[in-house]
């Protein structure tokens, strides 16, 4: 999935080194004058919600992938050898039949950790735009408040390339397999919704890139 546009965008980002980049934050957003960028290994977000929201009360439902989940992924063709190994993939992570993630290459992928841990993300989608996304503690009903700065939108920073998507069986006891997927689709395009599969409810995300995080300096 994300192995393929990974090392592109960390060499656009490293241009401008990691003091650059906490500048260029600060140049910005002046309020970012009394924090500190801290580079991170690749990580990615999965994302809910109106591409052109600002922000929102729903980071709760966002995913986050510690470890970039590409070259961690199962093909499609390999499904049964996966079932074979009781679901365990060669990476060591677990398949769930109940609910399945795949990517725009049509790799199985093990699921993002959910909620989204509170903090101050730097995020990009490897175009124009990089911001501070800013993930609040959980309220007391569960909500997750996050805004991004200087003005950006989910839009802004998603990598179009990335793709991800989660499939869940439309009725209980209704087969949702991935070996029930049109694999001549892929790879997916920008802008092209990833495929429906027989028996399946989709569920799309938006995919952010994390490329460091702001600490207090």
């Amino acid at each position: 999935m994300f192995v393929s546009i990974a090392a592109p965008i960390l060499r656009a980002f490293a241009k401008f080194g990691a003091t650059g980049a906490a500048l260029a934050l600060v140049a910005l957003s002046p309020a970012w004058a009394e924090a500190k960028f801290q580079s991170v290994p690749t990580q990615y977000i999965a994302a809910l919600g109106d591409p052109g929201a600002r922000f929102g009360t729903d980071a709760e439902t966002w995913g986050f992938w510690a470890v970039d989940p590409g070259p961690r992924g199962v093909r499609i063709r390999d499904f049964e050898k996966l079932i074979a190994r009781a679901g365990v993939a060669p990476e060591g992570w677990q398949f769930d039949s109940a609910a399945w993630w795949l990517e725009e290459h049509g790799l199985i992928m093990e699921a993002p950790s959910f909620p989204l841990p509170p903090g101050r993300y730097v995020v990009t989608g490897g175009r124009e735009v990089t911001a501070v996304l800013t993930v609040e503690a959980a309220d007391a009903t569960g909500k997750q408040a996050w805004t991004l700065s200087d003005g950006a939108t989910i839009y802004d920073v998603t990598h179009l390339r990335c793709r991800a998507a989660l499939y869940t069986a439309q009725q209980d006891g209704q087969s949702c397999t991935p070996d029930n997927t049109p694999t001549q689709v892929f790879p997916m395009s920008p802008g092209v919704a990833m495929p429906a599969v027989e028996g399946c409810s989709k569920q799309d995300y938006q995919v952010l890139i994390i490329v460091g995080m702001m600490v207090d300096s």
